[in-house]
């Protein structure tokens, strides 16, 4: 019987789909049945989870439509995207994207600047940036997401539209600033939610997730480095400020907040940089450039050797928590090495490790294979 009681008369409607090599070649052969049968395919919904294909008289059509039509909705998304590639011609294709809100939160006396989508229901999903982004760099990955997922993505103090207060005003470390995201995502009621960390994020997130192990319900690395091993030369390029802070040693990370060093950190790796979209490094440039906050960064630089003292501890708690853990890692990054992906094998057996042929802001060429290798790992985890 069909799923709404009706017999499955039609063979073409009953193909079983499998997450497999052969998706694509099945999934060509449906739409080519399909087609054959003359059904006029008037509009293609895409949501986070669902696909539509949806007949002017579809409400009045007999069961055996309305049954291939559910039947299509719960396809994997893997296999979804194969009915897409198959080249379906559709009088029009409209995808409902959900609206992204900006909104601020105060927190400390410092207004918190952060976009939000999707269902306030839904699983809560928190995307940390890094340096020197902000939450700009999620501006593809949110709405991939957002259509199932509460998504909250704010900028740290002193970065993106948050507030910048000056160094004496305020304490600019890793442990501070972390410390204000953690009362951050209490004002939000974002106790329970799957962490995405890039670059800085990594540092930030696993202070929360140490001191409140109870919130997370999952973690996504990308390029967002816990193991010495990651570490590759032109990280170190900070490491005398560490060590000794002086104009001597300040001089070569303030070249690295310059133009040329911003957009290299985007282009270095990336399969394609010359089709790079150009917003992401002026974004930071243009952000960077204001009135004292090139000192602002200075002070977290000087504070990064702190992190990798928190390693072991960070190491650890992967090992005692074992949360899901999924690492998505551009490995042709300058900075953090692909061993720094392949080190959570050891204190987390079972994470989901994929390096992928870009650099250190995956998301600017890969945000669509990202965006489902996070939905299939969710839902496989059942987190949803």
């Amino acid at each position: 019987m069909a799923i709404d009681g009706s017999p499955r008369r039609e063979p073409w409607a009953q193909a079983e789909f499998k997450k497999s090599r052969g998706a694509a070649k099945e999934c060509s052969s449906l739409l080519s049945t399909i087609q054959s049968k003359g059904i006029k395919l008037s509009e293609l919904q895409l949501e986070s989870r669902d696909v539509f294909y949806r007949n002017e008289n579809a409400m009045r059509t007999p069961g055996s439509l309305r049954w291939m039509i559910e039947f299509i909705r719960r396809i994997s998304i893997k296999t979804r995207a194969c009915l897409l590639l198959a080249g379906v011609p559709l009088a029009s294709q409209a995808m409902i994207l959900p609206e992204t809100a900006c909104r601020t939160q105060s927190v400390e006396g410092v207004n918190i600047f952060y976009r939000e989508a999707g269902p306030q229901s839904g699983p809560v999903l928190v995307l940390l940036h890094g340096f020197p982004s902000s939450s700009f760099y999620y501006r593809n990955l949110i709405p991939l997401t957002a259509g199932k997922y509460h998504v909250i993505a704010p900028d740290y103090p002193g970065f993106g539209h948050s507030d910048t207060p000056a160094v004496d005003k305020f304490e600019y470390t890793f442990d501070h600033v972390a410390t204000v995201m953690g009362k951050f995502l209490e004002a939000k009621n974002a106790t329970n939610c799957i962490f995405y960390m890039q670059d800085y994020g990594a540092p930030v997130g696993m202070r929360i997730a140490v001191k409140h192990p109870e919130w997370i319900a999952g973690l996504v690395f990308q390029n967002g480095n816990v193991y010495e091993e990651g570490l590759l030369d032109r990280f170190f390029l900070k490491k005398p400020l560490w060590e000794k802070r002086t104009g001597a040693t300040e001089a070569p990370v303030l070249r690295n907040m310059e133009f040329d060093s911003v957009k290299y950190q985007y282009i270095h790796g990336a399969r394609h940089p010359e089709e790079m979209n150009p917003d992401g490094w002026t974004m930071d440039f243009a952000l960077l450039e204001r009135p004292g906050n090139r000192a602002i960064q200075l002070e977290l630089q000087a504070d990064y050797g702190h992190n990798l003292t928190r390693y072991p501890e960070w190491q650890a708690y992967l090992r005692k928590q074992r949360p899901p853990t999924l690492v998505v890692w551009g490995k042709n990054d300058p900075i953090f090495g692909p061993k720094g992906a392949e080190a959570f094998k050891r204190d987390v057996p079972d994470a989901e490790i994929h390096l992928l042929d870009t650099g250190h802001f995956a998301l600017e060429e890969d945000s669509n294979t990202i965006a489902e290798l996070m939905s299939a790992f969710l839902e496989h985890h059942a987190i949803h």
